[in-house]
């Protein structure tokens, strides 16, 4: 599988983030755990809450391995949220929608085949049954532990544009994963069962790092979706998504608990005041301790008018994820 990109052209890479990628890996994860070993912490908490009819309809609908449904998965961008991505698959697409079930049947058999087959007879009735399963096993799955799963994306991300700075596209493609690399102006991976040559030069590509599937790469190339790329975030271990007062208290013990706090809580932008607000404090000692981050590298400020906005900074996204 090629991406030809131009390697002077840091512009034609973007990074994104996939609620909806991360929550069809997790059917699989459940579907298949000994394949998983990664995220057995994660499932011991996860199978408690299970909601069964909404799980047994996505797993129809994902399987185990192989080909992942296209409508699942709206354009990863970098500020995707959950609500988002559920709002782009209950207004998805009827035709590709069953195209794409089309081809699970082709890859399916018995009850689950003929499941699928009264989902694409009725595809706008299946996309309203799909969403709200969506919902539902997102809530009871996921949404626990979003916050520890963002910050290992969103550190991945960091690491990945900073060696894009300092190694250009080739060096930071050459670290993404032992199946990646580049060669003659294209980004290469290595698939088990697809080939294609995808020109981005003109639309670039889209970099998507995964918690959930940290065994390999999957990648998005159909229109109207921007050329995709999932691959295996850093970091991941078997206690990633431990309960986020442990990495809270982690990163106390190294900043001390108010920096530690501000920290962890500046992943969008706020301003001083509304610093000093969430972490109970006054004004001026919260603009000391954004001081003392901001002089460490782990925070930025700018000023928008009369405000000043602060900022998570890559170094600050990099220490959350090797915390947690």
């Amino acid at each position: 599988m090629e991406f030809e990109l131009s390697p002077g052209d840091i512009q034609a890479v973007r990074f994104g983030v996939s609620p909806g990628h991360e929550l069809a890996h997790a059917v699989r994860v459940l579907l298949r755990p000994q394949q998983h070993p990664l995220q057995w912490g994660w499932l011991r908490s996860a199978r408690e809450r299970l909601p069964r009819e909404s799980f047994e309809l996505l797993a129809a609908v994902i399987g185990d391995d192989g080909y992942l449904p296209d409508f699942l998965t709206a354009a990863p961008h970098w500020d995707m949220t959950p609500d988002a991505e559920l709002e782009a698959l209950r207004t998805a697409d009827i035709a590709p929608m069953r195209v794409d079930l089309g081809k699970m049947v082709l890859r399916s058999r018995g009850a689950r085949q003929a499941a699928l087959r009264r989902m694409q007879d009725a595809p706008a009735r299946a996309r309203s049954l799909i969403a709200d399963a969506w919902a539902e096993l997102w809530d009871a799955a996921l949404a626990p532990v979003w916050p520890q799963l963002e910050r290992l994306l969103r550190a991945d991300i960091a690491v990945r544009a900073r060696a894009i700075a300092t190694s250009g596209i080739a060096g930071m493609a050459d670290g993404l994963h032992p199946k990646v690399s580049w060669g003659d102006g294209a980004v290469r991976v290595s698939l088990r069962r697809h080939s294609e040559n995808v020109d981005c030069r003109g639309s670039g590509l889209v970099l998507v790092p995964s918690v959930m599937s940290s065994w390999g790469c999957m990648v998005l190339t159909e229109p109207p979706a921007q050329p995709t790329l999932f691959y295996p975030a850093r970091g991941v271990t078997a206690g990633w998504a431990r309960d986020a007062t442990e990495t809270e208290e982690a990163l106390a013990a190294l900043l001390g608990p108010a920096r530690a706090g501000i920290l962890l809580s500046s992943g969008s932008a706020r301003t001083t005041s509304q610093v000093a607000q969430d972490a109970g404090v006054a004004v001026s000692t919260a603009s000391h301790h954004l001081t003392v981050l901001r002089d460490a590298g782990l925070i930025t400020s700018e000023r928008d008018g009369a405000r000043m906005q602060h900022l998570r900074t890559p170094l600050g996204e990099a220490m959350i994820g090797a915390a947690l």
